[in-house]
């Protein structure tokens, strides 16, 4: 019921913002919509890992639907697209139109490793998609090849090529910097995405699980001065709600994010959730915080229910992760996570 406000202004309750106990507005949300993936990344996937889900633990269209929907009216804004390899989703431009037609979401964006980006491209712009991230840590063949466990170079640039064609923009390259694996590669990453249009995100490598931990971590800051003295480099807006810190070149051919996870981490700023495939909302990705949306929703569970599982969850959302303090502490791997 309206309630009377000073005066003769009639004033409305509004709907609880996603605020966590730091004061930190929940606008962006990475959707899983599947663990699996059609490769097997040294850092991501371990080797002969068959612990996928099956299909029928997976959120049901409309299910994912009703929860962004009553998310959005709270504050959701920014939708991105993840898996595993969202891709292998099937009718995935379907679910995309969907989305984006809730009120409230005003940014609807995809993560893909783009073997598949070929096909997809058009009906995936069609639908609403705006923004695309590829997941490209190498331009040589056989270094990609055992980075991704597959020889996919080829597909991945088709998939680029295609994301060009459809109008995505921006499209950003995501390239996990690696000591000793394509630490030499990041200034022709640089030449080629100047050459291509594209914003290039180096990043560093998370601990998730012992892929993660096993990976050959570098620390971007040294990179980060070196290019900035060398390239002239000053700070730049990109559109993306995500957390890496830009930087352009005078001329602005060149854009470059740097995500810096573990040597700045960027935590008093995170605006961002995770929904895992079943439901499992994750609240850190260094923490194992997390609440069950899944069961919530297959029981038909109210609005009322799960705008009240929302803000508990939002309590739960910790300061920072522990990634530095506390490396062995999540086991997860990644696609299971949420990208």
């Amino acid at each position: 019921m309206p309630s009377k406000g000073r005066g003769n202004i009639i004033m409305r309750s509004q709907p609880p913002l996603l605020i966590d106990t730091f004061g930190r507005r929940i606008e962006y949300l990475r959707l899983s919509v599947t663990d699996r993936c059609d490769l097997r990344c040294t850092y991501c996937i371990p080797k002969g890992f068959r612990g996928f889900q099956e299909p029928s633990s997976w959120l049901r269209f409309e299910e994912i639907e009703r929860l962004i929907s009553i998310m959005a009216s709270r504050g959701l804004k920014r939708i991105r697209l993840t898996g595993g390899e969202p891709l292998v989703r099937r009718d995935l431009p379907i679910l995309a139109a969907r989305l984006a037609a809730i009120p409230g979401i005003d940014d609807l964006s995809l993560s893909t490793n783009a073997t598949r980006l070929h096909a997809f491209a058009a009906p995936l712009r069609e639908a609403g998609v705006r923004r695309v991230n590829v997941s490209l840590d190498s331009l040589r063949a056989d270094r990609v090849a055992t980075i991704c466990g597959r020889d996919v170079l080829d597909q991945i640039l088709a998939g680029l090529g295609a994301a060009k064609e459809a109008g995505f923009a921006p499209i950003k390259i995501n390239m996990v910097a690696m000591r000793g694996v394509n630490d030499d590669e990041i200034d022709d990453m640089i030449d080629f995405c100047v050459e291509q249009g594209f914003v290039l995100r180096l990043i560093e490598a998370m601990p998730m699980g012992a892929t993660g931990r096993n990976t050959q971590y570098l620390d971007l800051q040294p990179i980060r001065r070196r290019l900035q003295q060398e390239r002239g480099l000053v700070a730049a807006d990109v559109p993306g709600g995500g957390p890496a810190r830009y930087m352009k070149s005078p001329d602005g051919r060149l854009s470059i994010g740097f995500i810096t996870a573990l040597s700045e981490h960027f935590c008093a700023t995170c605006n961002r959730v995770r929904l895992a495939v079943d439901g499992t909302m994750y609240l850190c990705l260094g923490q194992r915080d997390q609440m069950a949306f899944g069961p919530l929703l297959r029981r038909g569970a109210s609005d009322a229910e799960i705008v009240e599982a929302l803000r508990s969850a939002m309590m739960l959302k910790p300061e920072r992760h522990e990634f530095n303090e506390k490396p062995e502490k999540i086991l997860r791997i990644m696609a299971a996570t949420g990208g």
